[in-house]
């Protein structure tokens, strides 16, 4: 199948673009490639996809697991062991949702308040 377009960017809508953009920065350990008043972006991998951070002043974060304000999408993000993974998250300004409905992830809140998931990086076996 031939492509018509290739995926090059997730943006999440947020009030503080450079509060959030510095978090995701500080959790994945990509820097900031782009910098303006309501626009922040990580750098990309080459041919991967860069996550950025647009101002929305408005914005209202997710009520998970409700569906007064859903949850439009979320990021799962894989870590070696979920404790230290956890311990790091909340050091840099995470909190860690109510409601844990897995045991091989755990469900926090951006500072904005979006959802995100850590999850146990799964061993691949080559052999």
């Amino acid at each position: 199948m031939t492509a018509i377009a290739k995926l090059s960017c997730t943006v999440l809508d947020c009030r503080d673009p450079r509060g959030l953009a510095e978090f995701y920065s500080t959790l994945t350990g990509v820097p900031i490639a782009r910098r303006e008043d309501d626009w922040y972006t990580l750098a990309a991998a080459p041919g991967g996809v860069a996550l950025a951070f647009q101002l929305a002043p408005d914005h209202q974060p997710p009520q998970w697991p409700g569906s007064a304000h859903p949850q439009q999408f979320h990021l799962d993000l894989d870590v070696p062991d979920l404790d230290v993974g956890e311990s790091q998250v909340l050091a840099i300004g995470a909190r860690k949702h109510e409601h844990q409905p897995g045991t091989t992830f755990r469900v926090f809140l951006d500072p904005a308040g979006h959802p995100f998931c850590l999850c146990l990086e799964e061993e691949v076996d080559l052999g």
